[in-house]
């Protein structure tokens, strides 16, 4: 699948495309920092130029991958979120990561929702995981607002992740979490309130 072959999602603030050559800069920056530390990095340029092909690979190789999150305004990145299911993954991921600049706006909530909508409604899965560091409290909690809630029962990676499990298609049709979801959404497209300890992602 070339990437321009790659679907192309929309929600009210963003736009997800597959990633290009252009966005790499970004990616780069962001897995040589310490903000990848919950997701293999910090990264040295040779790694992070690996994993850079291996999301545009993942798309040709499964059919669904990781979206670059643009603004729809400016049109810059912010960061990826898709599916995600290399080799020896005991199951489909939904994964997500922001830039460490860009986060606190709800971006990887409204990316996040509008991939596991695709990927349940176009490419047919029946549920999906998400693997956490146990120490990643901000993905822990997106996770938990997405509806997903810790499975001690799956298989892990490594033995060193938690198994997030999120709700079905049919639980989340037309569901309080699915209200819930598109409520902070627009929370923080058009914010009413926003008090002391506001979630971030």
């Amino acid at each position: 699948m070339h990437t321009a072959n790659i679907p192309t999602l929309e929600t009210e603030r963003l736009i997800l495309r597959g990633p290009e050559a252009d966005d790499y800069p970004d990616f780069k920056a962001t897995f040589s920092s310490y903000r990848s530390r919950f997701m293999g990095g910090p990264l040295n340029a040779y790694e992070a130029w690996m994993l850079y092909a291996a999301e545009i690979g993942h798309w040709n190789i499964r059919g669904f991958g990781m979206w670059m999150i643009h603004l729809k305004d400016t049109d810059e990145t912010v960061g990826m979120a898709g599916g995600w299911k290399p080799a020896k993954w005991p199951e489909a991921e939904i994964a997500w990561i922001i830039w460490p600049d860009k986060a606190g706006q709800g971006y990887a909530l409204e990316a996040t929702h509008a991939a596991r909508r695709y990927l349940y409604g176009k490419c047919g899965w029946e549920g999906a995981v998400s693997y956490i560091d146990p120490k990643n409290l901000d993905s822990i909690r997106l996770a938990e607002r997405l509806g997903a809630h810790k499975d001690a029962e799956a298989p892990t990676i490594d033995g060193s992740d938690a198994v997030y499990r999120h709700p079905t298609p049919a639980q989340l049709d037309n569901s309080q979490i699915e209200h819930g979801i598109r409520m902070e959404i627009a929370n923080y497209i058009d914010p009413l309130f926003k008090p002391k300890g506001f979630a971030i992602d």
